[in-house]
């Protein structure tokens, strides 16, 4: 991934499109503020020997063209993320764009109080992951509950992206959850469920990563275990009635958020329309 800029734009593209390839195993390399053609060049010469794909936003139409002209003459396969766009936009309304990336000195662009909310809600979900500090569980604007591997992680920095403070709690069978998850506000709370050879798969694909071995005495993704974490996760989640189950099999992290903030919305709201099942 090349970026004069932040990076963001490209990174969220690429993991949105990697989540249709969840047992996939992608490595990612980004390069971010690249403004020199020739440390440009560098990389797509490194992409070639490492027969990489070579995906770009570069907002200086001139960066994007060598890079275009590059991967082509080296037969590097590559796909520009930012122009198709940046010029469909500027034939819609009849403006040339800038060139200039967007944050970027000279950009103009003014830090609105909503942009420090976000950063604010980044750094308290970073701060929250994997069930840390739970004594800050009430500060949560979202609280996500859920088994190993059911996506709580991403789905939490895709919301703070959005501005929103979230905690996430893992449910481990025979290890108790923090008291405080029981004292916040249940309707804070969303529980994340997912198939039982879906997550097995999952964590399998985890475990090869993580250097685990067949052989490994780690239960980790034996189906036993994984049926028993998941029962134990329903059993909690029955005792707690308020919290929404949400299924995140074959949905992807965005399509999820949409599930999460329609209901945190209509719980903030005092939607009235009753909803016909408390699973989703």
């Amino acid at each position: 991934m090349i970026s004069d800029g932040t990076g963001w734009t490209a990174e969220h593209s690429v993991n949105t499109a990697l989540g249709q390839f969840e047992y996939c195993l992608v490595d990612l390399w980004d390069s971010r503020q690249i403004d020199d053609v020739d440390r440009l060049m560098e990389i797509v010469k490194q992409a070639a020997k490492e027969g990489a794909l070579v995906i770009y936003t570069l907002a200086d139409p001139s960066m994007a063209e060598s890079v275009r002209k590059a991967c082509e003459i080296w037969g590097i396969p590559s796909t520009d993320i930012l122009g198709p766009i940046t010029e469909a936009i500027s034939s819609h309304i009849g403006v040339s764009p800038s060139g200039i990336p967007r944050g970027a000195a000279g950009g103009n662009v003014p830090l609105s109080e909503e942009y420090f909310q976000r950063i604010e809600a980044v750094e308290f979900t970073i701060k929250q992951d994997d069930g840390n500090l739970p004594k800050n569980l009430r500060k949560a604007d979202i609280v996500l509950v859920g088994v190993s591997r059911t996506g709580k992680t991403p789905l939490s920095i895709y919301l703070a992206q959005k501005g929103y403070k979230v905690a996430n709690v893992p449910i481990v069978n025979g290890v108790d959850l923090p008291r405080t998850l029981f004292e916040v506000d249940p309707e804070k709370v969303f529980a994340l469920t997912i198939n039982q050879h879906v997550l097995q798969a999952i964590r399998r694909a985890r475990a090869k990563t993580l250097g685990f071995s067949d052989e490994s005495r780690s239960n980790y993704a034996e189906m036993d275990h994984v049926r028993e974490e998941l029962e134990y996760a329903g059993k909690v989640f029955a005792q707690n009635p308020a919290w929404p189950v949400i299924e995140v099999t074959e949905r992807a992290i965005e399509e999820t958020a949409a599930v999460v903030l329609r209901l945190y919305h209509d719980r903030k709201n005092r939607c009235l329309m009753p909803r016909i099942s408390k699973r989703y």
